[in-house]
This record gives structure tokens, C-alpha cells and sequence, in this order.
């Protein structure tokens, strides 16, 4: 299991790559699904429940990596990432307003580079040397 607090953009970029692959196979699921279920267009309640186990994750990722990152631009491209992100799926839960689902993509691959960004060039190493990218 990976250590959040030793690898916090590792871990973000994992949660984040899978809540991209869990928004991509939805609609196929769904598809398959309203097949086989008459008049039941319902997603496994089970599958909805990784919208909120993802948010999860990646809030504790981003936090973790926004107090280890040495580049002050990062901290708030990970954050507005985030909110992005939950903001697009508590709409879609509450069904507030008519944001198309492609939207999604947008904060779930800028997670996905803020955090591999930061893993290469802006944390401190176990030696206290940090990078210089201010």
C-alpha cells in the first residue's frame, strides 16, 4: 500500500488515472446494463459510491502533496483541480445544472499532471534538498 504521507502525488495520480478510467467506462457499463435490465437505468449503487471514495482519496493526496511541494504555483492548480472535480460530481449527483459529462475529464487529467509534475520536479528529497523551480 502506498504511505500518503511519503507519497502523496503517487498516490493522487493513481486515484485520479482511476476515476478517469471509472468516468470512461460508466457510460459503456450503462449501456450494457440498460441491455439486460428493462426499464432499470440504474448504475450499481456500489459503482456510484467510488464517485465519493475517489474525492476522498485525491482530497487527502492533494492535501498531503500541497504541504510537500516546494513550487508555490503548484498548490493552487492542485486545489482548483480538486474543486473542479467535486463540484462537477456533486452537481451530478444533485442534478443542479446541465454540465455536460465530458466535462469531468478537464479536473481528473489536471490532477493527474499536477501530481505527476510534482512527484518529478518539486518535492523535497529524504536529504532535506529541495528543488529550486520558485
Amino acid at each position: 500500500m502506498i504511505d500518503i504521507t511519503k507519497k502523496p502525488d503517487a498516490l493522487g495520480a493513481l486515484a485520479s488515472s482511476l476515476c478517469l478510467v471509472h468516468c470512461v467506462a460508466t457510460p459503456f457499463l450503462f449501456v450494457a446494463q440498460s441491455g439486460l435490465v428493462v426499464n432499470h437505468l440504474t448504475m450499481p449503487s456500489w459503482w456510484k459510491f467510488l464517485d465519493f471514495l475517489f474525492l476522498a482519496i485525491s482530497f487527502l493526496a492533494v492535501y498531503r502533496s500541497t504541504q510537500t511541494t516546494t513550487i508555490n504555483w503548484i498548490k493552487p492548480a492542485l486545489w482548483l483541480s480538486y474543486g473542479g472535480l467535486f463540484v462537477i460530481i456533486m452537481n451530478e449527483k444533485m442534478e443542479l445544472l446541465p454540465i455536460p459529462e465530458a466535462t469531468i475529464y478537464i479536473p481528473t487529467i489536471a490532477l493527474i499532471g499536477f501530481h505527476l509534475y510534482n512527484k518529478k520536479y518539486c518535492n523535497c528529497t529524504t536529504n532535506n534538498q529541495c528543488c529550486a523551480h520558485e
